[in-house]
């Protein structure tokens, strides 16, 4: 049995608990406790306060998954004024053992240990994990997140990817002016610009541009929920499209990848599931590959439902990053 301490550091809040392994690499979390990163100076700081709040000694090895790329000598954060200098880290926390890994990768992790009660069947057939070969992952939130689970004689090895930074590819009309539109914008037009949470408002200001239609300008956090509600018609048809090209990618990254299984992920992809199941084109879209339509009706594709994934994936991720440290 492996104790350590498991962080998901993001730009709003840090969560930290601590988790033990079995033999096989499965995580047990013990109580989560979550800290808004504006109420502490740095990570150091906020360490302390958990260590206090946890009012015993801490293991002294510790995985943090991290919103950024992890390889960089100072790692920045997008909505917060952290900033992570790895090479210090492990003094500067009182750890002897200390990994890191791309908050999506945890995620990764996460889903090759889940138990199968966390990951609902939303199309296809109901097969088991395969002991060997591909598990394609994909999930929305500020981005567009890809990753990749081999399994090699039923052991998982993770490849982390920029597969959301793909060029959108239109499929219909609309799509094609929708992609001229944003052209105007962005010069180049990655996936990830439609299919994350800020990608609805510009999906929905491009179809406001093309149907020249007054709308009223909404927060992404207000505008995923009259898309969800259906209140607002054009967020709706947004929401729709995005859906659309959700389907799509996820289809052409499963051709790239070959998986055997593919695992949607990601707070927002949960808040979606009736609409995605029961309403939207995404698996019209994910099954629409000519010549390989029939395969990809094949492919089981399930939704992560654990309610701490990063931090899960991050304990889950420690064999592998101690591994790469060697």
């Amino acid at each position: 049995m492996t104790e350590l301490i498991a962080a998901d550091i993001g730009g709003t809040n840090a969560r930290f608990c601590r988790a033990t392994l079995d033999a096989a690499g499965v995580p047990t979390l013990g109580t989560v406790r979550k800290y808004l990163v504006a109420d502490h100076a740095g990570l150091a700081d906020c360490w302390r306060v958990f260590a206090r709040d946890e009012a015993g000694a801490l293991p002294d090895k510790a995985v943090l998954a991290v919103a950024g790329p992890v390889r960089d000598e100072v790692i920045k954060f997008t909505n917060s004024h952290w900033v992570l200098r790895p090479a210090h880290l492990a003094a500067e926390l009182g750890v002897a053992q200390l990994g890191l890994v791309n908050d999506f990768e945890a995620v990764a992790h996460a889903v090759a240990r889940l138990p199968k009660d966390n990951l609902s069947l939303l199309f296809g057939p109901d097969d088991p994990f395969p002991r060997d070969g591909a598990v394609t992952v994909v999930g929305i939130g500020t981005g567009l997140g890809v990753g990749l689970v081999a399994f090699d004689n039923g052991m998982p090895h993770i490849v982390a990817t920029e597969g959301g930074h793909t060029d959108f590819a239109p499929l219909d009309r609309l799509e094609g002016q929708i992609l001229d539109h944003l052209r105007g914008e962005f010069r180049r037009v990655s996936t990830e610009r439609i299919v994350c949470g800020p990608g609805l408002n510009n999906l929905y200001k491009a179809l406001a541009a093309i149907t020249h239609e007054k709308i009223e300008l909404l927060s992404d956090a207000d505008l995923w929920t009259v898309a969800i509600d259906g209140s607002n018609s054009l967020a709706r048809t947004a929401l729709d499209r995005l859906c659309l090209t959700y389907g799509s990618v996820t289809g052409d990254i499963a051709l790239v990848h070959g998986p055997r299984h593919v695992v949607l992920v990601g707070g927002l992809t949960q808040r979606l599931q009736d609409y995605l199941v029961n309403e939207s084109g995404f698996h019209s879209r994910f099954t629409a590959k000519g010549r390989y339509e029939a395969l990809m009706r094949t492919i089981p594709i399930r939704l992560a439902n654990h309610p701490e994934i990063g931090l899960y994936g991050a304990a889950a991720a420690y064999r592998e990053t101690m591994n790469d440290r060697r």
